[in-house]
Parts: structure tokens; C-alpha cells; sequence
């Protein structure tokens, strides 16, 4: 039995019965917010939806249309908020790069929730004061820097607001000052692990002993490579700015899917194509409606990220329901020569083979009629011997495991370690160049 540690013990294991009583009140409440917005007095006047004391159960949300991302941009800027404009504190953006970028209002209220909920996250995985805590997300605009950082600091962690990049100085900061729990992506850490020997630092130099990992999405194996190349325990983290950021929701320490926070977030799992919404087990595109914020209330926003409820109670005693892993988005899968395919399934399969480096890229070209698909991966130093015979089994090996895994036999390039470029905040794995004029 591990050691089992509660932020708020009374609010993380409330009882099923009285958590479902609380989310309709919550419920009644956001619906009564967003009336207030010009977005949402148009689209739930359209259901005929005038007040939240239309909501009698839950299930009444199935009257409440699904907010898009789409939306989200047609609001912009002021058209989802729900307060005066002074009495927001805070708002972060997307980037806009595909377009009119989304924004999000924060009310003092809203900050202080989002903190709570990430000091329930910390000491969820046993973090908490005496430890240091070095974030390796980006400040800014971008949630999860900020997210983290408040979190941190409210458990008592000494916070190391390092923000993205600079390896060395890293590598630095983390032996100096005996970081014991970093935040970063899950591709930083494992190009992080690779540069050890040539900044010059011994792992046996560095206290760490715990990872927050999230921001993009990332297999069981990648988990693993980064616990066993650090000799950490890998936490999965959940979040999207639409819904804060980080803090939506984590992996307590058993590890065993990631606890959503249900008295801040109501969650539905849908099929993307059909819109029912699925059971238990089954897998799809998550949906949330926010139950507690203020300044931008939002029902039933389709996040795109696909997952499946996790059935049973953890052993953690925590009743909030737990999902899987994110598998990736439904606007990401390829399809490729007519079959569908995951990135994510391409990452489980080559990270499970153990010349396989920390680095990789996946590119999808059109040879004549036909689509192409190129894995480009670096493998360890010792492999390049110059005996092409081990470099040519390798790849077979790979394309092998591939092909019985997504049924497409890709070719396979592989690279040096450095050989190929480096992320430091998010990821790009994919390069679909077929539609490119």
C-alpha cells in the first residue's frame, strides 16, 4: 500500500451520489454565467434555454448544443465573456497560428480555483514543501508555465521558474540546487537525458526524483524510456487552456489513468462522428463543461483529445473518474493509402525498441497516386559501427513491428543522436507534406 497523501481529502473523495448533487447545482450556476455572455444568450436561446433553473438533472445538458473551437474564434474577443471587464485579472491566448486566435478571462476567483486544483496535483504525487521544484514549461501566454508555477507554490515547494530551453543551463540549475521534481514536456526530457554527458553532468550528481509530463501527447513507452533513462517516477498531466490549462487532470501515485477534477469539470466522452455520448470504456473525443469559472464560462466544449473512462475505483480512495492517456486528437489521425493511423501508435511501437534514441519524426509524402510514410528516428552512438549488416536489420525490424502494428510498411531512415532537430517546448512529429501547392 503506498503512501496516500489529499490536498482537500473531504472534496477528492466525495461520495458519487453527493459529487453528481453538487455538479447540477454548479451546472444550473455556469448556465446562468453564460447567459450573460452575447455568445451564449444566441445559442441557448436557439434550444430555448433561458435560465439554469431549466436544468433539472444532469442528463438535461444533452439540450445544450457543443461549443467548438470554431466558436471560441467567432467570440473573439469579448463576445464568451460573462463579467465586467475589470473584474478579470488574467486572460491567456492561443497563438492564432491557424487563424483568429481563442482568449480566455481569468476573475481573481478563477485563479484561485486553478491553483487549488494544482496543489491537489502536487500532493497527489507526494510534492509538497521541502521540495524543489524546477518548471521547464514556457511563461507566458501559454498556461502551462503559470499553471504549474502557482500550484507549486501553494503546496510550499521552493519553485524554480526556469521556463523552456537552454539545456545546459538546465542541467545547471537542476545540480545546483538539488531539483527534485521537474515539469516539462515529454520530448524535452528525453533529449534532456541525452545531453547529460556532454554538458558534463553525472546523473548520480542530480536529486530529481519525479517528472510532471504533459502538453502533448506521448505513449506508455515514451513513459517508461524517460523513467528508466532518468531513474524517475513519470506522472501524466491533462490539460487544455480552454479549461485553465493544467490541473484538469493527473495521475495520483499509482499511476493508473489520470483523476479528472469532476466538481470543477463535468466530462462526457462522445463520438466524434455520430456526437452519442459513450459509456464506460469506450473510446472517444472528451468533452468538458466548465462548473466553477467565472469570467468564461463554457458548455460542452469539444476538446478534440480522444481517451476512454477508466472503469472501478483506484486505490488511491479518490472517487473523481479517471481517464487513459490521450491517444492523440480526432483532427490529427492520418490517413494513410485508406488506413487510419494514430502518431501515438507509431511512438508505442518504436519506442519499445530499445536502439531506438530519443528522437524521431514521421513524414507523410505522395509518391504518384500513393501516399509514402517516412519514420526518420535516431538510434544510440554504439550502433554505428559501420557494420550496415546491424543497420539494415534494424530497420527491418523496425518496419516490421510497424507494419503488424498500423499495416503500413513505411521506409526507415535512421539518424545519429543530434541528428535530428530539437523541440523544446512542443513537439512537431508530424510533416504531412501532401496537400503542400
Amino acid at each position: 500500500m503506498m503512501d496516500v497523501k489529499y490536498w482537500n481529502k473531504e472534496k477528492e473523495t466525495i461520495q458519487r451520489e453527493a459529487l453528481e448533487e453538487l455538479q447540477l447545482k454548479l451546472l444550473r450556476d455556469t448556465v446562468d454565467r453564460a447567459l450573460k455572455t452575447p455568445f451564449y444568450r444566441r445559442r441557448l436561446g436557439k434550444v430555448g434555454i433561458k435560465s439554469g433553473s431549466e436544468i433539472k438533472t444532469l442528463e438535461d445538458i444533452k439540450r445544450i448544443p457543443y461549443t467548438t473551437k470554431d466558436d471560441l474564434r467567432e467570440a473573439y474577443p469579448f463576445g464568451l465573456l460573462s463579467c465586467d471587464i475589470k473584474d478579470s485579472i488574467r486572460l491567456h491566448t492561443s497563438s492564432g497560428t491557424t487563424g483568429i486566435p481563442t482568449v480566455i478571462y481569468h476573475s481573481r476567483n478563477d485563479i484561485d480555483t486553478w491553483t487549488d486544483l494544482m496543489a491537489r496535483c502536487f500532493v497527489m504525487c507526494d510534492v509538497g514543501q521541502g521540495d524543489v521544484f524546477q518548471n521547464m514549461a514556457s511563461y507566458g501566454l501559454f498556461t502551462g508555465g503559470l499553471g504549474f508555477h502557482y500550484g507549486a507554490e501553494r503546496v510550499g515547494a521552493l519553485v524554480i521558474p526556469s521556463s523552456s530551453g537552454n539545456t545546459r543551463r538546465q542541467l545547471s540549475l537542476m545540480r545546483d540546487f538539488g531539483t527534485t521534481v521537474v515539469h516539462a514536456t515529454p520530448s524535452y526530457l528525453l533529449h534532456l537525458t541525452s545531453q547529460l554527458e556532454c554538458c558534463g553532468v553525472d546523473r548520480a550528481e542530480l536529486k530529481v526524483k519525479k517528472a510532471f509530463m504533459g502538453a502533448e501527447p506521448y505513449s506508455e513507452e515514451t513513459r517508461l524510456k524517460v523513467q528508466e533513462l532518468l531513474q524517475i517516477k513519470a506522472y501524466n498531466s491533462y490539460g487544455l487552456s480552454e479549461m485553465n490549462g493544467p490541473g484538469v487532470a493527473f495521475e495520483c501515485v499509482y499511476q493508473d489513468g489520470m483523476h479528472v477534477w469532476e466538481d470543477s469539470f463535468l466530462m462526457e466522452i462522445i463520438d466524434p462522428l455520430s456526437m452519442e455520448v459513450l459509456g464506460e470504456q469506450q473510446e472517444g473525443e472528451i468533452v468538458f463543461t466548465t462548473l466553477r469559472r467565472e469570467a468564461t464560462p463554457l458548455l460542452r466544449y469539444r476538446t478534440r483529445d480522444l481517451s476512454y473512462i477508466h472503469g472501478g475505483m483506484c486505490k488511491c480512495g479518490r472517487t473523481h473518474r479517471r481517464i487513459a492517456r490521450i491517444k492523440g486528437r480526432s483532427d490529427d489521425m492520418l490517413i494513410i493509402n485508406g488506413v487510419n493511423v494514430f502518431p501515438s501508435q507509431i511512438e508505442e511501437v518504436i519506442m519499445g525498441v530499445p536502439e531506438v534514441g530519443t528522437n524521431y519524426q514521421i513524414l507523410v509524402k505522395k509518391q504518384g497516386q500513393l501516399d509514402r510514410l517516412t519514420l526518420k528516428t535516431e538510434i544510440y552512438s554504439k550502433l554505428f559501427t559501420g557494420d550496415i549488416s546491424q543497420l539494415d536489420a534494424l530497420k527491418r525490424k523496425i518496419s516490421e513491428r510497424l507494419k503488424a502494428s498500423i499495416t503500413i510498411n513505411p521506409v526507415i531512415e535512421l539518424h545519429e543522436p543530434g541528428g535530428l532537430p530539437v523541440s523544446e517546448g512542443k513537439a512537431k512529429r508530424v510533416f504531412d507534406e501532401r496537400f503542400d501547392s
